[in-house]
């Protein structure tokens, strides 16, 4: 599996070929042990001392670092007719170190680190292709309290921008015979974000969560399309949340057309024109007592003409959950927020590596899943499918035939703890990751035991 990393990274540029190597090694020894501290990754004091002084060399730009895997990512999404742009934000709380500087506040007085706006491609059957576009950066300490503010300032002064930057960026680094979808949660319910102009073959998907005022008799964007009649259904598996129990929701599904106006408090509001867009909703009929109906609002300006149309919507909005995922493996499987840099460009420079790591991580889960007769050679090395068969096995000798990719990734995850019962379903991220921790190690000592002998070692 070590050698996708130079696969992936094969047109890195940081203006030294030695630390491409570099980069290339890292990322290498970070995703074989993705829970593991950077010397324990590394191996060795030497190696060790490399990757912190690569994340101390200001030649060395988060961007640059990014900007090969996004390449890789794009020759990926060419394969595709649509993809899904999935955007989300994250926090990355560095409170316990509080020698770092360049940090800012996050939710609240007792939180310093540094905010990170990722855009994910997401393929329309739901496996991650890799980061399309990323900014990070720290509060300024002087803007706290301005929050209650944000009325009277205008999307471009806000933290809300982002969504419309990154919009953009989406659109710069897709191929425009690709449609790019962008997908968003409640967060980027913004009318400048729904007037921003696009190029041919970009939409949105958003979920709804202001009642805005709509071009209709019902007046309000709600009311409207309530209003409209019930034109399918369906039924969702709705997995368990706490002490609730996982069951199966029974949703009612309508759409209908709707010109969204501009806000009141908009300043030259009489100039702005209203956004025509689709409305899909839908919502839980009959849930079980003491338990919040399933209902969505979706926004978007993909044509929606039939009960198919609204559920394609539906069923991508679904993998929206998975850059929530990305996010969820940075910072838990690859423990970015346990780093002890001094600065917060060192930190930028750390997690630019480790976004490969957490996507390569997120893929190899999803792929599993989604074309799990592929052979697992397409993976894993010979020495890391053979190690893997016979530790699990309890065999020494490996079948010719490579299993495939969702047999050796039920392994690695029964590796890390998954039990594989039948009503486990598919293993999840958290079990993959730390399953490969324990397969790098079973792959060393397999391939020190196979190893052929020198010529003049008699």
């Amino acid at each position: 599996m070590q050698a996708w990393a130079a696969e992936e990274l094969r047109h890195v540029d940081l203006g030294d070929a030695r630390l491409g190597r570099r980069l290339v090694r890292m990322v290498e020894d970070l995703a074989a042990r993705p829970t593991a501290s950077v010397p324990e990754a590394s191996g060795t004091w030497a190696a060790t001392k490399a990757a912190y002084r690569f994340w101390d060399t200001e030649q060395v730009t988060p961007e640059a670092i990014r900007a090969s895997h996004t390449q890789s990512t794009m020759e990926r999404v060419q394969s595709q007719a649509g993809v899904l742009a999935v955007q989300d934000t994250t926090d990355l709380d560095f409170a316990h170190h509080p020698a770092t500087q360049g940090l800012g506040p996050l939710n609240n007085a007792f939180q310093r680190g540094l905010k990170v706006h990722s855009s994910l491609a997401v393929s329309g059957d739901g496996v991650p292709l890799g980061l399309l576009h990323q900014a990070v950066w720290a509060r300024d300490p002087n803007t706290v309290g301005v929050r209650h503010q944000r009325r009277k300032r205008e999307t471009k002064e806000k933290e809300s921008q982002r969504w419309l930057t990154a919009l953009q960026a989406s659109q710069e680094v897709v191929p425009v015979e690709v449609q790019v979808i962008t997908v968003a949660d409640s967060e980027a319910d913004i009318y400048d974000l729904f007037a921003l102009p696009r190029r041919p073959g970009s939409h949105l998907l958003i979920r709804g969560t202001h009642n805005r005022r709509v071009d209709d008799t019902a007046a309000y964007l709600w009311e409207a399309v309530r209003e409209s009649p019930v034109c399918g259904a369906y039924t969702l598996a709705v997995g368990r949340k706490g002490d609730q129990p996982s069951r199966q929701a029974e949703m009612s599904v309508r759409y209908r057309s709707l010109a969204i106006e501009p806000p009141r408090c908009r300043k030259q509001r009489a100039s702005l024109r209203p956004v025509c867009m689709q409305a899909v909703l839908v919502e839980e009929q009959m849930p079980p007592a003491g338990v919040t109906p399933v209902c969505w609002l979706l926004l978007t300006t993909l044509p929606v003409e039939t009960v198919e149309d609204a559920l394609r919507c539906v069923r991508w909005y679904s993998y929206r959950w998975l850059i929530e995922r990305y996010h969820f493996v940075l910072k838990s499987g690859c423990r970015l927020e346990g780093l002890q840099l001094e600065t917060a460009e060192r930190l930028e420079r750390a997690l630019a590596t480790y976004c490969i790591v957490a996507w390569r991580l997120l893929w190899l889960t999803h792929e599993a899943r989604q074309h799990p007769s592929t052979p697992c050679n397409r993976v894993l090395e010979a020495h890391e499918w053979q190690s893997l068969y016979c530790r699990i096995h309890r065999t020494s000798q490996p079948p010719v035939v490579p299993p495939t990719l969702r047999q050796a990734m039920r392994w690695i995850a029964q590796l890390g703890g998954f039990l594989g019962r039948k009503s486990d379903g598919e293993p999840g991220v958290q079990t993959v990751w730390l399953g490969l921790r324990h397969l790098n190690d079973l792959a060393d000592m397999w391939q020190l035991l196979h190893a052929q002998p020198s010529p003049d070692s008699s």
